[in-house]
């Protein structure tokens, strides 16, 4: 039922991608974001940031964090030349034949120089995924890449999802969140049919600590069940396999009930609507007119009285 799990290697030029920071004081990187998209199409496997970190020292600690490796670069004016595209290339190359088991290389870069690279990848059938700011990429490497990401898209939201209300003890508001966010996740990623283990799946890999038994359910279904009661989701149980499939969010103001499917909406409505055609009724005669008519029929049949009278 569920798909094959992706696997992921990460490398960023972080240089590159701070240079499309430059100038915005309002804005600055965050991994996390970055990361939480990539989860979505499949386990990250290598994750691995090119820089000279001594320009980027405040940088360091969320991607450390981030479980993130960090490769020092020295510095151009030292080398001649940025030696961090290059590094990331070697490193690319190798654990694309050393690593047979990862299909999927993100590039966290705008440049242009990357593009043979990106081709080299799909040449060996590996996915090539990129990701950067909008004025900072070239149109060739966004060209050349089966996916182009703009970090400026990774704060936009799809639809509007149903929000979780206040009241709603904390455990439970955590839980359906966390499951609105993964559904979410796999609309974008062009899902057509939302297995409840592709979803389980997809919240772990958001949230490795997530557990339903920890939010008060004794299995997945459980939590399915009353996120559908709360209006939040609304479930159908699929005809072969008897598990659970999200068909869409909840409506508002509707908990518990779920949408009606349409074709059998229609059918309903074709049902109970009634007939436009009314047969006919014959209008009755008045009696004056049917007598005149008898009497007309009887005058008719009587036979014509002779001219003279009959000699006896």
């Amino acid at each position: 039922m569920a798909e094959a799990e992706h696997t992921l290697a990460v490398f960023i030029d972080f240089e590159n991608l701070a240079l499309g920071f430059r100038g915005k004081k309002d804005k600055r990187f965050d991994i996390q974001k970055v990361l939480e998209r990539l989860v979505e199409k499949g386990k990250i496997i290598v994750k691995k940031a090119y820089a000279d970190w001594a320009d980027y020292s405040e940088y360091k600690r969320p991607l450390h964090e981030a479980a993130i490796e960090l490769i020092e670069i020295p510095k151009r004016s030292l080398s001649g030349k940025n030696s961090a595209d290059i590094r990331l290339c070697v490193d690319a190359i190798d654990l694309c034949y050393s690593k047979e088991h990862i299909d999927t290389f993100v590039i966290v870069s705008g440049d242009s120089d990357f593009s043979p690279l990106v081709s080299k990848l799909k040449e060996n059938g590996k996915r090539a995924i990129g990701l950067g700011m909008k004025e900072s990429s070239s149109n060739l490497l966004v060209d050349n890449c089966d996916e182009f990401i703009y970090y400026e898209d990774l704060e936009r939201s799809i639809g509007t999802p149903p929000k979780i209300e206040k009241d709603m003890p904390e455990k439970k508001k955590e839980a359906f969140q966390l499951l609105v966010d993964s559904v979410v996740a796999l609309v974008r990623e062009n899902k057509e049919v939302l297995w409840s283990s592709l979803v389980k799946e997809t919240m772990k890999r958001k949230k490795p600590s997530f557990n339903e038994s920890y939010h008060g359910y004794r299995t997945f279904s459980d939590l399915l069940e009353d996120a559908e009661k709360e209006g939040v989701i609304h479930l159908r149980t699929d005809a072969r396999s008897g598990t659970y499939v999200i068909a869409g969010f909840g409506k508002e103001g509707k908990k518990g009930v779920p949408a009606e499917p349409k074709e059998k909406k229609e059918v309903k409505e074709r049902k109970t609507q009634r007939s436009r055609w009314r047969p006919r009724q014959r209008k009755p005669k008045p009696q004056a007119t049917v007598a005149a008519t008898e009497a007309t029929n009887s005058v008719t049949n009587v036979p014509p009285a002779p001219d003279t009278e009959p000699v006896i």
